[in-house]
């Protein structure tokens, strides 16, 4: 509803005709939604300095695979999310705290094929870039106090298309 409204400019009763809503029932969600987006905490609550430490390490804790660094890293509540699109191999739910994500990738380090990691932008923000075996893979995180708090995944092919092309900065 919020999307049909905001961006596509429809009017409520179009909505509410489409959704089988009342109008009212149409502008009270779309209130909520403009609440929800006003109130969103910021993207990056860290320095750019900060956020490039705190990648940097993660990626090395991901390198060496030990699993005492990458707690060290990882905030106690920390939540990996991957997406590989049903065609590659990631996860189904979310997984949650610092030792089941940690456990995790210190497994993929030994997975008996060669494992790369490398800094890059993404976003606009630091990341990191994983190759197993030849597989690409993107990965960013979320840090709060020094800590990663997020793991975002993306080994979805057809979402990395373009990941080594340059990027076109034309308008």
């Amino acid at each position: 509803m919020f999307v049909l409204r905001e961006v596509f400019e429809l009017p409520y009763e179009e909505i509410a005709e489409a959704l089988d809503k009342t109008p009212a029932a149409v502008r009270q969600v779309a209130r909520r939604a403009r609440g929800h987006v006003a109130a969103r905490r910021p993207r990056v609550r860290v320095s750019r300095s900060e956020q490039e430490r705190v990648v940097e390490r993660f990626l090395e804790t991901l390198r060496t695979g030990r699993l005492q660094d990458l707690m060290e890293v990882l905030a106690p509540d920390v939540v990996l999310i991957a997406d590989g699109g049903g065609i590659a191999a990631a996860l189904l739910a979310p997984l949650h705290g610092a030792e089941a994500v940690a456990a995790l990738l210190a497994r993929a380090h030994r997975a008996p094929v060669r494992f790369d990691t490398e800094p890059v932008w993404l976003n606009g923000a630091p990341a990191g870039r994983i190759d197993l075996g030849g597989e690409p893979s993107v990965v960013s995180v979320t840090v709060e106090d020094g800590r990663v708090t997020r793991v975002y995944i993306v080994r979805n092919p057809r979402k990395l298309t373009r990941l080594d092309a340059p990027a076109d900065l034309s308008r």
